[in-house]
C-alpha cells in the first residue's frame, strides 16, 4: 500500500477521510461501485497490453539470437 501513498504525497488520515467523502457526495453511493469497477477493468486491460507487449518483446529478442548467422564474414 505504500507506493500508493507516494503518489499522493503526505497525505495524512483526515485528508483522506475528507476526499473519499467529497466523491461520496460528489457520485453518491449507487456510482461508486459502477466506477470502481470500470477503474478495475482499465487497470485488467492496462495490465494485459503490457504484458502482451513484453511477451512480444521477449519473443523478438528470442527469434533474433536464434536466427543463424550465416552469411556474416
Amino acid at each position: 500500500m505504500k507506493p500508493m501513498f507516494l503518489l499522493l504525497g503526505n497525505i495524512g488520515g483526515t485528508e483522506l477521510i475528507l476526499i473519499l467523502s467529497v466523491i461520496l457526495i460528489f457520485f453518491g453511493a449507487k456510482r461508486i461501485p459502477e466506477l470502481a469497477r470500470g477503474l478495475g477493468k482499465g487497470i485488467r486491460e492496462f495490465k494485459d497490453a503490457s504484458s502482451g507487449v513484453r511477451r512480444e518483446i521477449e519473443e523478438g529478442i528470442n527469434t533474433r539470437t536464434e536466427e543463424p548467422k550465416e552469411g556474416r564474414p
